[in-house]
């Protein structure tokens, strides 16, 4: 990051009024962190202060308070928003009356930094001229939909320099530092230039225009008489305007309103209704930010960088920078973890050795301290030499004698120039899990070098590599893990599309992929229940959960289903699922998590959502596999999140995607299970928890699930448990319950 490094009073001004909302209020406190990074802070050189300003402007931290960066951006962080009117004019009468509190007088340059939306209620022509008359910079930043004439009049002059946009926040404060370092900044960054971009601002304004004339009821003075007459339709939109142009104050909702982001995360609004979630490191693992990831797994971790010139200089900083936010996000201080790194180009070195570091700061340090190297890409001479010796160092905590799981994660973004073809030969003698990590173009060659697709985890861009850290961290604990659901109990239903709109060759894909998946699961009453349901315009159960007892007659019923080929209603599959497959009646098993798995092209999903949230509702996750190209906003309503939704791009990819698929299934198999939920109880009865156990309440019916009508007259009664008896579930039990309501269907 470039610093500007001169002596240098800064004073952050920042619109807290209503007009900006807390949303937008949290994003220029983001943004303000951000231009800090552009500022070498310190108490000789840079100092920063900060006044909020809304009907009255308030001193929120003078510019001598906090002397670090990391002090000034944590204080920033914790200031609270007041709301109330735009008074610009005010703040800045304020700060031409009061100065730079707690800066230097005037003896070093001062610059003014205003992020608002330039929406003031006061005129602030004469104060804005005043203050740059006493020789202040003044920068003007724009929030939200900025109103870019009023900004214009308080920035500096040349205006192209001085006008920033909050929007991108990198820009911005290359932008800052790029003006400094014109002006007052003592040096600029070797190796870089600044290049001035002339931009036409236009602002984001809500218009309203008339849409068209309904016929609409206009009441009459007259008793029981009916006015009808042509009323206007008006549409309200957003629109880019000139900032010249007139605005109307209009003011809709921002997505970023209700705070959705968790744990310290920023939210960027996309438009009308969407938003994103810039989470802090270790705060990824969805999409608002979610707790810190925990891997409870042991593992002996050797991470092999390629540092070839295939991969360039900025590639293999890219891994550096990857590798880093990957251990901060995973590796706490009593972490199970033993780390090592390992890079090669021509010759391979292992300058971090395995256990060498138990705490993340120093394992940083070390990473900080590798240096690119630039030979030839030979990625199987690597592999057979880290197969070799990598695991063979003398750590210092080998006293332990601790026998933990091998894995080796290979980063690499170059063809290899030797043959990797006994690579997976290599690992599979030292009995190593090898995971290989690259950009989409490498996928071929990493799942040669690994033997196995599912170890493998490609990116599509440098940030949707960072996305990848919750997946990498999955598939090294599971090696640690490697019966995943084998000791869970699950009730399993897939949903698949058999519609013309898939097609009989990508319906076959879909049905070898559910064979497949099957395969991973034991099957049988005490652990897996799988049901298959295949939909077109109407849903069909192929199998329920209590049919097959094993995996062989599951594998084999699959192979039969048949291609249905007409219009496709995945809404009618859920909806079957949860009225015929997730009951009791079909085998459902009380106090056992269920999922749903449904496999899509995408069509079809418009009435999906309403019978998805009843699953969701009723403790039935729901899992959407959506393989080609639809709405996102369609399949984020069906799935509820987008943790519960897998995009894959094309049919042939599938079988990629399946390691990642039955772990995500085994992850919610472990979750705390509601035993009411959905209900156990048949023929309306209610389902009443209590401390480990529930109990149905019959009407009319009778037996532990209101499944036998109460006979009338002196005819003898099946033998079955009163209609209060509570039922206690365990995992033991569960084949109990199999047995119990056999023997109940019998009678």
């Amino acid at each position: 990051v470039m610093q500007c490094s001169a002596s240098l009073d800064v004073l952050f001004l920042l619109d807290g009024s209503y007009s900006i909302g807390k949303g937008s209020f949290e994003r220029s406190k983001h943004f303000a962190g951000k231009l800090c990074d552009a500022l070498d802070i310190h108490p000789d050189r840079v100092r920063v202060g900060m006044i909020q300003f809304s009907s009255t402007p308030h001193l929120e931290f003078p510019l001598d308070s906090y002397l670090t960066k990391q002090e000034v951006k944590e204080r920033i962080k914790r200031t609270l928003f007041r709301g109330g009117s735009t008074e610009t004019g005010r703040a800045l009468k304020y700060i031409l009356r009061k100065g730079f509190p707690g800066g230097r007088n005037s003896s070093v340059p001062e610059v003014l930094i205003i992020i608002s939306d330039g929406k003031s209620q006061g005129s602030t022509a004469m104060p804005a001229m005043q203050v740059k008359e006493r020789h202040i910079t003044v920068f003007a930043v724009g929030i939200k939909f900025p109103r870019w004439e009023e900004l214009h009049m308080l920035a500096s002059e040349p205006p192209e320099q001085h006008l920033l946009f909050a929007g991108d926040a990198d820009d911005a404060a290359n932008g800052l530092y790029s003006a400094l370092t014109g002006s007052v900044c003592s040096t600029t960054a070797p190796g870089c230039k600044v290049e001035s971009h002339p931009c036409e601002h236009r602002t984001l304004e809500t218009v309203k225009e008339l849409a068209g004339n309904y016929v609409c009821w206009k009441g009459s003075k007259q008793p029981n008489a009916v006015q009808a007459s042509q009323c206007p339709f008006i549409r309200m939109g957003r629109a880019r305007l000139p900032a010249e142009s007139l605005s109307f104050p209009w003011s809709c909702l921002d997505p970023c309103d209700s705070q959705p982001c968790q744990n310290g995360g920023t939210c960027v609004p996309e438009g009308l209704d969407r938003y994103h979630c810039l989470c802090l490191v270790g705060y990824g693992g969805d999409f608002h930010c979610a707790a810190k990831l925990s891997p409870e797994c042991g593992v002996d971790l050797l991470f092999l960088l390629d540092s070839s010139a295939g991969v360039t200089l900025e590639g293999f900083l890219r891994y550096k920078a990857f590798l880093k936010r990957f251990l901060q996000a995973v590796m706490g201080q009593d972490s199970p973890m033993n780390v090592g790194v390992a890079q090669y180009d021509d010759d391979v070195r292992i300058p971090i050795e395995l256990g060498q570091h138990k705490d993340a700061l120093s394992l940083m340090k070390s990473i900080d301290a590798l240096n690119f190297s630039g030979g030839r890409t030979l990625t199987g001479r690597a592999l057979q030499y880290i197969a070799e010796h990598g695991f063979r160092s003398t750590s210092v905590f080998a006293d332990m004698g601790d026998d933990l799981p091998r894995v080796v994660v290979l980063l690499t973004d170059s063809k290899s120039q030797d043959s990797v073809a006994e690579a997976p030969q290599y690992v599979k003698d030292q009995n190593l899990f090898l995971i290989g990590v690259g950009s989409s173009f490498m996928r071929a060659e990493l799942t040669k070098v690994t033997g196995n697709p599912q170890q493998t985890i490609v990116y599509s861009d440098p940030q949707d590599l960072f996305n990848r850290i919750p997946e990498l961290q999955r598939r090294i604990c599971s090696v640690d893990n490697a019966e995943g659901c084998q000791a869970q109990s699950l009730d399993l239903a897939f949903a698949m599309d058999a519609s013309s709109g898939v097609g009989l060759e990508n319906f076959l894909r879909l049905r070898h992929f559910v064979r497949s998946s099957c395969s991973h699961f034991s099957i049988n009453r005490d652990v897996t229940q799988i049901a298959l349901v295949i939909y077109g315009s109407k849903a069909h159960t192929a199998f329920a959960l209590a049919t097959h007892t094993s995996n062989s007659a599951v594998l084999q019923a699959i192979d039969q289903v048949p291609f249905l080929g007409d219009s496709a209603s995945a809404g009618s599959a859920l909806l079957h699922i949860y009225g015929d497959v997730m009951t009791v009646h079909k085998g459902a098993r009380p106090g056992v998590n269920k999922v749903v798995v449904l496999l899509t092209n995408g069509g079809g999903l418009e009435d999906a959502a309403a019978p998805a949230q009843q699953l969701r509702h009723n403790g039935i996750l729901v899992f959407v596999v959506v393989v080609g190209d639809t709405q996102r906003d369609t399949l984020l309503r069906v799935a509820g999140s987008p943790s519960y939704l897998i995009h894959i791009s094309s049919y042939e990819d599938l079988q990629y995607y399946q390691g990642f698929i039955i772990e995500r299934i085994c992850e919610e198999a472990k979750s705390p299970v509601n035993l009411c939920k959905p209900n156990p109880c048949m023929n309306q009865g209610v389902c009443i928890l209590g401390p480990g156990s529930y109990r149905c309440e019959c009407h009319g019916w009778e037996g532990p699930h209101c499944e036998s009508r109460v006979l009338r007259g002196d005819s003898p009664r099946s033998p079955v448990l009163p209609p209060h008896s509570h039922v206690h579930w365990s995992p033991r039990g569960l084949q109990h319950f199999s047995r119990a309501f056999q023997h109940t269907k019998r009678h």
